[in-house]
């Protein structure tokens, strides 16, 4: 089918209508009157090609009543009405299982807490008049695993701390001989000692070669007059 054109053989595009409330009064009921007759119309075509049962209630912005059904509408408002109370039930139903199944739960995890604290309570010492003697044997037992295991922390944790102690000791006896060796190579004399001993050392040494160098120097004792050369 081809598009509508215009006067001068051009075709016309069909714009796209803005939903939304006109403004108008005049336009408004003009468009009123022809989307509730196409209303109908589709309505009544549904039903016809489909062999469905269709109802449409409009009512117009002044309160008049325009229908269409494709059967008596007396009784298809009753049929809606049935199944709008059997929707509303079961969906009533539904929320209603879902509240109990989260009041069962919250009473299992109220039991839960309460049996832990009785247990707790127990295992303190405390509320044992009801306990049988299996009872008392197996909180005896859990009592000694969990020493077991608190010793075995503890002893764990001594370990740590004597290794760490050691390794500090160690470390104080190194500084300790690396001390002691330093004292004995200085002879534990203090420091303005041994630079009294460094000078004279060295006062002793220049002294030294001075006598040597005097004593190698020739010297030549002549009595009477002195030679002619």
């Amino acid at each position: 089918m081809d598009s509508p054109t215009n006067h001068d053989g051009r075709r016309m595009v069909k714009g796209k209508i803005e939903i939304k409330r006109i403004e108008n009064l005049t336009s408004r009921q003009v468009t009123f009157s022809k989307r509730r007759k196409g209303l109908m119309k589709k309505a009544h075509e549904l039903s016809v090609l489909c062999d469905a049962q269709v109802a449409a209630i409009v009512f117009s912005q002044k309160g008049k009543l325009y229908e269409y059904a494709s059967s008596d509408m007396k009784k298809m408002i009753e049929r809606c009405e049935l199944h709008r109370r059997e929707y509303f039930h079961e969906e009533r139903l539904q929320k209603e299982q879902q509240v109990q199944d989260l009041k069962d739960e919250i009473t299992i995890m109220v039991n839960s807490i309460e049996l832990l604290q009785r247990h707790c309570r127990r295992l303190m010492g405390e509320d044992l008049d009801t306990c049988s003697v299996e009872e008392l044997k197996e909180i005896t037992i859990q009592i000694e695993k969990s020493l077991t295991i608190v010793r075995s922390r503890k002893a764990k944790l001594n370990e740590d701390e004597v290794g760490k102690l050691k390794a500090e000791i160690a470390g104080k006896r190194e500084l300790l001989n690396e001390r002691t060796r330093l004292h004995e190579m200085f002879e534990e004399k203090p420091l303005w000692m041994q630079s009294r001993n460094l000078e004279s050392e060295k006062n002793a040494s220049s002294s030294g070669c001075e006598n040597i160098h005097i004593s190698n120097v020739e010297t030549d004792l002549f009595i009477g007059l002195p030679r002619r050369v």
